[in-house]
């Protein structure tokens, strides 16, 4: 491989490193003599999932780290003295196909700095995609970020060879965009979003005709904020995520905790480490908008517009909401086990199907999945005579699943988001 492109290589996906949205495994566990693989993906890899829960390999990459705009959060904004590079469109394609063929990677995630201007960007872009499908015939995983301000054709044909499409929006308000990015605009991000919808749209209806009809994206479109840049509250933030989960296309919304790569610039906070405990709670609450029924105005309102950092949203919204509880398991409907701290999604389900043969009692809902040092509060089952939330007070409850502080500090990298009991 020409060390030429090896070099712009290094810098580029050094650079596209910030890039949340392509569902990193967020994992550090570098190789050591004697041990096999790592999961730091040295290269530009990073770790994708697949619907199915397969991990796809990806390179993660800028087309180019140059760009027109001089945005505060950014480290590759214009006024940065950082190391650019730009690769041209054969040497990107090229590059992805060597580490195709040695089985390095399975797909690509392509960003890119604004150059000359949007739709000169998103060309080139799209011509990376459209020369690896048809002239390479390469068929696996493609993800371009779309460009603000790009053109509907160029989105609309980008959509033709890319799995997904994706486009930032950043900062949730207008007004703290215009703060740190004077030269970008909601409307610009939210343009090309509806380009995408619109083109997903028309490719159901195509295929509704047309049994063989190419897909349009058809792992939809995707989008980041960043959490901690400006004074949004969470409220502001998930209540934009509800909105975009509205359109049909928008599958995604990825949460990046404020990195401070920029600390000369006195508009954005002084942070010594990411508010990675916040940006956990956010995951674990746009978890409860996609798959537990719950609402935005449910997990924040006015009185709360903050999620509770030390407990998880769904096992807050239960403390405010007494009223709610008990459930008796072997009785109450799907949709309302889902709301139970500690049951999930499968572990609801197997409730379901099985109490329809014996009732349900401890024993068995553990081994069903159901995480009872959280559930045992909110629930009756058979032989399962425990204090519920009314006997021990929502305040009670909350100071013992509090997690007991230990002489170890625990570093906030290492927290895991757990969806199975949320």
């Amino acid at each position: 491989m020409n060390e030429n492109v090896l070099h712009k290589l290094k810098i580029l996906a050094e650079s596209a490193k910030y890039d949340v949205s392509c569902s990193s495994s967020g994992t550090v566990r570098r190789g050591k003599p004697g041990e096999l693989g790592n999961t730091v993906g040295g290269w530009g890899i990073c770790h994708s999932f697949a619907e199915d829960g397969r991990c796809i390999s990806l390179l993660k990459i800028m087309l180019t780290n140059y760009c027109i705009y001089d945005c505060a959060y950014c480290v590759n904004r214009r006024t940065n003295d950082l190391p650019r590079a730009t690769l041209s469109v054969s040497e990107l394609v090229e590059l992805t196909m060597e580490f195709y063929r040695r089985n390095y990677i399975e797909g690509l995630f392509l960003s890119s700095g604004v150059v000359r201007n949007p739709d000169y960007t998103m060309e080139r872009l799209v011509r990376v995609a459209k020369d690896l499908r048809t002239i390479h015939r390469f068929n696996g995983y493609i993800h371009l970020k779309s460009i603000p301000g790009a053109s509907r054709e160029l989105v609309l044909e980008a959509g033709r060879y890319a799995d997904r499409l994706s486009v930032n929006v950043e900062i949730p308000k207008e007004e703290n965009l215009k703060l740190l990015a004077p030269e970008k605009d909601h409307k610009s991000v939210y343009a090309p979003m509806r380009y995408i919808q619109q083109g997903v749209l028309e490719s159901a209806e195509e295929r509704k005709k047309f049994r063989r009809a190419p897909r349009f994206a058809p792992a939809g479109q995707s989008t980041q904020m960043i959490v901690g840049a400006t004074s949004e509250t969470d409220k502001d933030i998930l209540m934009l995520s509800s909105t975009l989960y509205q359109g049909s296309s928008m599958k995604r919304v990825y949460y990046s905790g404020y990195i401070s790569v920029n600390t000369y610039d006195k508009r954005l906070p002084a942070l010594k480490q990411p508010p990675l405990v916040r940006e956990n709670r956010l995951y674990q609450a746009d978890w409860l908008m996609r798959f537990y029924q719950f609402t935005a105005e449910e997990i924040v309102d006015d009185v709360h517009p903050n999620l509770d950092l030390e407990i998880d949203p769904k096992l807050a919204w239960a403390l405010r909401h007494p009223e709610q509880f008990p459930v008796d398991v072997n009785r109450a409907e799907y949709e309302t086990l889902l709301r139970v701290p500690g049951v999930g999604i499968k572990s609801a389900r197997l409730i379901v199907a099985s109490r329809r043969f014996s009732r349900l009692g401890y024993y068995e809902l553990r081994k069903m999945g159901v995480v009872m040092k959280k559930a045992r509060y909110f629930i009756t089952c058979h032989e399962l005579p425990q204090q519920t939330i009314h006997e021990l007070t929502p305040q009670g409850v909350r100071s013992l699943l509090l997690p007991k502080p230990s002489g170890k500090r625990m570093d906030e990298r290492q927290l895991v988001i757990d969806f199975g009991d949320v």
